[in-house]
């Protein structure tokens, strides 16, 4: 015990240990207000594309190959390793063992580039959302910090990988529970103690930073739907069976059409991307537009019981975003997965009378959810939190569980760690796991 307490006063005392403090926090500090820059630019970007819609119909026919086609040579000339959500090469780092290899994939000119690539995108129509670029740009500045202070190994193996990922999406979403849930579930299944300290304090310090500047908002604006014991139950069947389903087809999808498309990808990158962005404006000019960009405020609209989706929304939502993620450019599926699922949602409403619309549209969403990144815990957390709707903490829970375990009938694959596994080859051969780190002390 007394080695203990003269450890912990050397600690206190220790110059080296205060900086490696203070740079971690400056770290998490800094990861908050880039999040929350990011957001207010990608709303921008989106809203002037919309803009740009509207006055000329046929915009899309040249803005959308041409966009994407510039997204794809500057993501393989300039800024390579930025492409796609991002969360895939987070999770890849974690199970590298150089920090010149993990430097290929986690850098601060990854990044820059992931901000910039992913508003051009946005910028030209892709379907595509910010929050898993968050991840990547928060998994990249915390462990950039290594340069700037001496990190105990473990610190550089994982804890900063996943504190700079966690703070990602709560800093996305102002969901700080649902940050900490995401690194625990996806990016790190088999989760150590001797992080926590390190992924909670960037959590809080990140997520004080967005509420700081934004103030503490709901992402999809407060809801009360209820939802009683008996009529809860169809709901959840239908949403959860066909949320898991819709969203099992969409990863197998993606997870295909990635392995697929590699080789082309590697050929003609800038081709596949324009053709890419045809399908992505001929999708959006059927759909009336409703398909372009991240989709927030058409899950919004209906969240909030403030508007109509068609019918076939949740289906070209969905094939928006797959050519927008096969076209290899920057961009996550998080926002239009959630608006794809409040679509979904909204669809089951209008054949169920008498249930509250609003209740059904959000198990729509987490079935949906839940059935792409098969994470039923964060799934349920993060719309409870963005919805900030306790009244239906139980139905969101059933139909999140019930919809992984239909989309692992279809997607036996987990999308993000399926993903990873093409940045875990470098010169022929896959990463190894990391050894076991020793104990250290976190410096939150």
């Amino acid at each position: 015990m007394f080695r203990n307490l003269r450890s912990t006063g050397r600690d206190l005392l220790s110059a080296d240990a205060w900086k490696t403090r203070i740079v971690f926090w400056i770290g998490a500090v800094a990861m908050g207000l880039v999040s929350t820059a990011f957001a207010l630019a990608s709303e921008v970007a989106n809203h002037n594309f919309h803009r740009l819609a509207q006055h000329w119909t046929y915009a899309p026919l040249v803005a959308c190959p041409l966009g994407l086609a510039a997204v794809a040579w500057l993501t393989q000339k300039v800024f390579p390793g930025s492409q796609g959500s991002g969360i895939p090469q987070a999770i890849a780092a974690l199970s590298m063992t150089e920090h010149s290899v993990r430097s290929r994939v986690l850098s601060l000119r990854i990044a820059i580039g992931k901000i910039l690539l992913t508003l051009i995108g946005l910028l030209s129509g892709a379907s595509i959302g910010r929050e898993g670029p968050t991840v990547h740009i928060g998994a990249s500045i915390m462990f950039s910090l290594g340069r700037f202070a001496k990190f105990p190994m473990h610190y550089m193996d994982r804890g900063l990988i996943l504190a700079g990922g966690a703070a990602g999406i709560a800093a996305a979403f102002n969901t700080p529970l649902a940050g900490i849930l995401f690194a625990i579930e996806e990016m790190n299944k088999n989760f150590e103690e001797r992080t926590s300290g390190t992924l909670l304090t960037a959590v809080f310090l990140a997520g004080m930073t967005t509420v700081a500047i934004l103030g503490n908002y709901v992402y999809f604006g407060a809801s009360s739907s209820t939802l009683t014991s008996l009529e809860s139950i169809k709901p959840i069947l239908v949403c959860g069976v066909g949320g898991g389903l819709l969203g099992g087809l969409f990863s197998q999808s993606l997870i295909w059409g990635t392995r697929r498309l590699a080789p082309l990808a590697k050929r003609q990158p800038v081709l596949l991307a324009a053709g890419c962005g045809t399908v992505i404006a001929l999708i959006g000019l059927y759909s009336g537009g409703l398909t372009f960009g991240t989709g927030y405020l058409e899950a919004r609209m209906v969240v909030n019981g403030q508007g109509m989706l068609p019918a076939d929304y949740p289906l070209v939502k969905m094939l928006a975003t797959i050519a927008s993620y096969l076209s290899g450019i920057p961009g996550g599926i998080f926002s239009p997965s959630l608006a794809t699922g409040a679509g979904l949602g909204y669809s089951i409403s209008t054949l169920m009378p008498g249930i509250a619309p609003g209740a059904v549209i959000i198990l729509g969403m987490v079935g949906y959810f839940s059935g792409v990144v098969q994470t039923p815990i964060t799934a349920f957390v993060i719309v409870m939190e963005m919805t900030s709707d306790p009244g239906l903490v139980l139905p969101l829970m059933a139909t999140s569980f019930l919809a992984y375990l239909t989309s692992r009938l279809v997607c036996p694959e987990s999308i993000y760690p399926a993903l990873a596994k093409e940045f875990l080859f470098t010169g022929g051969k896959q990463a190894a796991t990391p050894p076991e780190p020793a104990r250290e002390k976190s410096p939150g």
